[in-house]
């Protein structure tokens, strides 16, 4: 939960950051043509995060995966948190998990059309399920699309609808509440001979409009997570750090009397990756 996305096209598309993005052409009905998958294992420590309720320092492991299948494209993670089960670890005693499965569908594949304009290169249904290990389950539906931007090559570019199924007890379960505007990016800007590279990589998440709570003095409307990394690449390894801006992270009020929340700010992040 933490990381929220950081890597996300890390493996799949370093090589296609490094050229233009060309809008997605099915019109050979081949679907499978650009199919990929990929996995890897992070070692993550997060320091001074502002995650509610004082998980703010944490050490844990994640894997993650994506790739794409015909018309689907998908990307995924999941967190094991407080890993070496230590007293000192804000996440003892706590959650054990998170799940984050972000799975979309080419509109460009599903018709057969080329549905490109200007900057955007394709269109997707856009899908993301967070899960917790105790009591939080959201789902987030829109539309998506792969955008061509100056220097920083191809991005994501997705705007979703929120439904809360669960939310630790809070009276906007099983209702839709609220938006979210999300883009990612990962932009190679530092070559070495051995085929290594550094990269500037994060994404931005943006929630606004969930209003059903917003006055409970817990909850606010809107919030913010910007994550910023730069990190070493190899074929088999990563090595990076990230710093995060955190603004009532994930919709819990900075400083609310309920809980002593500390949910804006920026957190540091330091991150060691095996890629299978």
């Amino acid at each position: 939960m933490a990381k929220f996305n950081a890597t996300l096209l890390a493996i799949t598309v370093a090589a296609a950051m490094a050229t233009p993005a060309f809008a997605a052409d099915y019109s050979d009905g081949n679907t499978h043509k650009n199919d990929y998958k990929w996995m890897q294992f992070n070692l993550m420590r997060s320091q001074g995060a502002k995650i509610p309720f004082g998980a703010q320092d944490d050490t844990y492991a994640e894997m993650e995966f994506g790739g794409r299948s015909g018309i689907f494209d998908l990307y995924g993670y999941v967190d094991f948190f407080d890993l070496f089960q230590s007293n000192s670890d804000d996440r003892h005693g706590g959650d054990n998990m998170f799940a984050k499965i972000a799975p979309r569908m080419s509109l460009d594949g599903l018709t057969g059309k080329d549905l490109s304009f200007g900057p955007v290169k394709e269109l997707y249904i856009a899908n993301v399920n967070n899960i917790g290990d105790k009591a939080l389950f959201e789902h987030y539906i829109g539309i998506g699309s792969d955008v061509e931007m100056p220097w920083f090559g191809k991005m994501g570019l997705n705007a979703y609808a929120r439904y809360v199924r669960e939310n630790y007890g809070a009276a906007n379960e099983n209702q839709w509440d609220g938006y979210m505007v999300s883009t990612n990016w990962f932009k190679p800007f530092a070559n070495f001979s051995n085929g290594s590279f550094i990269a500037y990589q994060g994404y931005l998440d943006y929630k606004f409009g969930a209003n059903d709570v917003s006055d409970d003095g817990l909850h606010s409307s809107t919030s913010m997570e910007w994550f910023n990394g730069i990190y070493w690449h190899s074929d088999r390894y990563a090595v990076g750090y990230g710093l995060k801006y955190f603004k009532d992270m994930a919709l819990v009020k900075d400083g609310s009397p309920i809980g002593n929340q500390d949910t804006t700010g920026f957190g540091h992040y330091f991150d060691v990756t095996y890629k299978f």
